[in-house]
């Protein structure tokens, strides 16, 4: 598999950073919802890597720190040839079992989350990432969840104090400066937090889960046109919006990790109409359709073992006859000023 190679960019240094259009998001690899052997994980990241995917993106909340581990074990066999982005802002402390805060993973490591954004927190978790990882070749790292998505609007206010008065953002900008790492940003479930963020600071990146998608396209308004105004790439996970884009409307299709509503589900009834008048699976539109836009560098869908891998890779290359773009446009379904995929003989 040739995949193209996309470059962020590094706002401090105008240092490229590479990536492949297609990444491996691992949080399957923590055991997300279920248990994942430890020879299943690794064989699915050497099967990622096997087939040119050189992005691969990680976190402390992905089982309590599993993820990072099993990852750290995959890239000391793949050497330095890739790029690894991490998070900050979720500290895991030892704690009684009772305390354990596993979220949607099953069997983790005795801890529980502590957030933390200011610059001893952000360093914290910088370094328990290292340790988690065995190795100090973090590329990418990104504030995890800052947002009112996650907090509230109490708590998305009180974590931007502790990022930019309490040193958070000072810290990132630190490891950056140091070259300890390539690049900084956001791992987020809200657009709005990026755009705010982008006018505070110095941001290279955001990996935005879902909220550009075959369903839904509002940072079309401002915030996508700033990325590409400032040249900040945008690392796409969610691209199914947590699932419904994949399965379809079927009875307890999810979307944003919850029930889709009747609205959803008839809008992606009417998607997937016009995707089977084309005899085109749903699930590829919905993963090749981000990447037209320039701001969107990757995609990351997850993966839990060489099978779901391989799938993957058969969604993204998957050939989609133009005129299923210009009927979900002229349908009311994507956007007039979304940029629509190219035809596949100019996609080179």
């Amino acid at each position: 598999m040739n995949l193209t190679r996309t470059r962020l960019l590094n706002h401090r240094t105008a240092r490229p950073i590479e990536l492949t259009q297609l990444g491996f998001g691992s949080a399957p690899l923590g055991n997300l919802y279920h248990r994942v052997e430890e020879e299943d994980a690794q064989a699915t990241l050497q099967a990622a890597w096997d087939a040119g995917l050189r992005y691969f993106d990680t976190a402390p909340q992905y089982g309590l720190g599993l993820a990072e581990q099993r990852v750290g074990r995959a890239i000391a066999r793949f050497g330095n040839t890739l790029t690894l982005s991490t998070k900050v802002g979720r500290l895991l402390k030892d704690c009684a079992p009772k305390d354990v805060t596993p979220e949607a993973f099953v069997d983790v490591p005795q801890k529980r989350i502590v957030f933390d954004y200011t610059y001893d927190g952000i360093m914290r978790s910088y370094d328990d990432s290292i340790a988690r990882l065995g190795s100090d070749r973090i590329d990418i790292l990104l504030l995890h969840d800052i947002d009112a998505g996650t907090h509230g609007q109490e708590g998305e206010d009180r974590n931007l104090r502790e990022l930019f008065s309490g040193g958070g953002y000072l810290a990132l900008n630190e490891l950056r400066e140091a070259g300890r790492i390539a690049a900084i940003g956001a791992g987020v479930n809200t657009w709005q937090i990026c755009e705010k963020l982008l006018g505070e600071g110095a941001f290279d990146c955001f990996l935005l889960a879902g909220r550009y998608t075959l369903l839904e396209q509002d940072p079309l308004e401002t915030f996508l046109p700033l990325c590409t105004k400032r040249d900040v790439g945008i690392i796409l996970g969610g691209p199914y919006n947590s699932g419904i884009l994949a399965t379809g409307p079927i009875e307890g299709a999810r979307y944003n990790y919850a029930p889709a509503p009747p609205a959803i589900l008839d809008r992606v009834a009417k998607i997937a109409a016009i995707c089977a008048d084309h005899a085109t699976p749903m699930i590829a539109a919905a993963l090749q359709f981000p990447l037209a836009h320039p701001a969107v560098k990757t995609v990351i869908p997850g993966a839990a073992n060489p099978r779901e891998l391989r799938q993957n890779i058969a969604i993204f290359e998957t050939d989609i006859p133009v005129a299923l773009w210009s009927d979900l446009r002229s349908a009311g379904l994507i956007r007039a000023d979304a940029p629509l995929p190219k035809e596949p003989q100019d996609a080179a």
